[in-house]
């Protein structure tokens, strides 16, 4: 049995279903005491560099935003369906006036952490001053640079005071860079190491163990929004994603989340297996190649230029994803307001006379030689086959000589924000829905990429326009122009948009609620009970 979801063509926040197969799902709300199992290919380790993967200051990939979104709580979140954050340990926030230069929030009575102690306001402030101080290489501090201050005059009232108007800035605070986190348990200037956090969202992690996973029980003390329908989950990491499969089938788990791979896609969704049920949607996951800019071999414009000429996007959701993903033109992908096709509309169709001209008007006779860098990981995903498909794209038009390496997945992020790599590739998970989200995490002044790339025009008077617009639709005109002119320098490569899967045993409810366009599981959606 199989499902597919739905969304319409609009800013993407938690998935709204249409689903179609067979039968409905009746949520029940109870887990019926036994934990619901969650099988997932992230990779969640302890290494020198970063020795706090549990830490929201340090941590800012989809596998520890994936617990974050479970056990931490923020002032604002997604009910299912909306694509506008509303109050959770927060009981209401606004705007103090139009200039949109302050946002002041009010705690919700009776929040406390998992250990019992008081939610409050200094606690709000303790949090966000904390990411900004520790401002962690490669953590999301990034997200929240636009703060000039915070206040607590009370313990119920925090005040924020941005450097610059923005209508973003409400989405911002329901991620996790802005967890709330006890003081008296994390210290205010360096990361909390281990395997070990304290929050006050949904779910209290009782343990975790690297390479196995983790246990999460239901958090007394969480008095948010949220509705919870099961006890218990445990999530259980698998170093292949055939493995998972496997477990799925023989009952030992009763959730297969990501990364599922394009060859076990296309049997799971054709399956006649009455116990299992597959469901498709849309998600904002978004694929690019980085250019280092500064780079001896792609300085020159043209190279870059000559690059977005011959790679083949087709080919690569083709021959490597099996039709799982969807050619990108652009930075902000297909179904999202404000896209464009600008790398299309300025290249067109692959063409290798075309990047040739480019080199040979730049005076660039010689094939150009380059590596490309990609990340290490368990099974499910397809780094390697993706770089092998772009260098033998590249190698073949007779302008190139790629070579490709593996980085292991802990260091890669760390050693691409040192512009250690001249390509690599990076898949891109909105923080929230926003066009915003897909330009500004690399092309803003304070980017965690740390890219060597500048654009002062999208800096400096395209994106602060568009942040003074509440009227996110208004957008169009300067978000076009910014991927236009990221068309016209190439310091980045899209080169697809992907869908989202999760499969799960008949019984277990609420399935097509538990993935959000961030790919995350949202724990608190799944239930046991009937289908029918």
């Amino acid at each position: 049995m199989n499902r597919k979801l739905l969304v319409l063509p609009v800013l993407l926040g938690a998935m709204s279903p249409l689903v179609t197969g067979c039968g409905s799902t009746s949520v029940v709300g109870s887990s019926g005491g036994k934990p619901i199992v969650v099988g997932t290919t992230d990779s969640i380790e302890l290494s020198k560099d970063n020795p706090a993967p549990l830490d929201p200051a340090t941590s800012y990939d989809s596998a520890t935003w994936n617990i974050f979104y479970n056990t931490f709580q923020m002032l604002l979140t997604y009910q299912r369906g909306s694509t506008t954050p509303s109050p959770d340990a927060a009981s209401e926030c606004h705007y103090t006036d139009n200039t949109v230069l302050t946002y002041q929030c009010r705690i919700r009575d009776g929040q406390e952490f998992s250990n019992g102690h008081p939610v409050t306001a200094r606690d709000v402030k303790f949090s966000v001053d904390r990411m900004l101080k520790i401002n962690f290489a490669a953590g999301p501090a990034s997200l929240l640079s636009g703060v000039e201050s915070v206040e607590a005059p009370d313990e119920k009232t925090v005040v924020f005071h941005l450097k610059a108007p923005d209508t973003t800035f409400p989405a911002k605070l329901a991620t996790p860079a802005a967890a709330i986190l006890d003081p008296a348990v994390y210290p205010a200037d360096k990361p909390y190491t281990g395997f070990r956090l304290v929050g006050s969202g949904p779910y209290t992690l009782d343990s975790f163990k690297q390479a196995k996973g983790g246990t999460f029980s239901r958090n007394g003390h969480y008095k948010g929004e949220l509705k919870m329908n099961n006890d218990k989950i445990q999530l259980k990491l698998f170093a292949d994603s055939h493995a998972m499969e496997k477990a799925l089938k023989a009952g030992s788990i009763d959730v297969m989340a990501r990364t599922i791979s394009p060859d076990q896609i296309g049997g799971l969704l054709g399956s006649t297996d009455p116990d299992i049920r597959t469901t498709e949607s849309t998600g904002g996951e978004a694929r690019y190649l980085f250019l280092d800019t500064t780079s001896t071999d792609l300085r020159t414009l043209a190279v870059r230029q000559a690059l977005a000429q011959v790679v083949d996007r087709d080919a690569i959701t083709r021959n490597v994803y099996q039709g799982t993903a969807e050619p990108l033109y652009s930075v902000i992908p297909a179904g999202i307001t404000s896209h464009t096709n600008s790398f299309h509309n300025r290249y067109g169709d692959p063409s290798v006379p075309r990047a040739k001209t480019l080199l040979r008007n730049a005076g660039v006779t010689s094939k150009v030689p380059l590596t490309i860098n990609f990340r290490r990981d368990t099974g499910g995903t397809m780094n390697e086959a993706e770089a092998k498909e772009i260098a033998r794209q590249l190698n073949a038009s007779g302008l190139f000589t790629v070579t490709t390496k593996s980085e292991q997945w802990n260091t890669f992020l760390k050693k691409a924000t040192q512009r250690d790599y001249e390509l690599f590739a990076l898949s891109w998970l909105p923080d929230f829905p926003d066009p915003d989200n897909y330009l500004a995490p690399f092309f803003d002044k304070e980017n965690f990429l740390n890219l060597a790339y500048n654009n002062t025009t999208i800096q400096n008077t395209l994106l602060p326009a568009t942040r003074k617009l509440a009227n996110r639709g208004s957008t169009a005109t300067a978000f076009g122009k910014a991927q236009d002119l990221i068309a016209d320098d190439v310091p980045m490569l899209p080169l697809w948009q992907g869908k989202q899967y999760i499969a799960a045993r008949s019984g277990i409810t609420g399935v097509e609620w538990a993935l959000n366009s961030s790919t995350t599981t949202q724990f608190w959606e799944l239930g046991r009970g009937k289908t029918g």
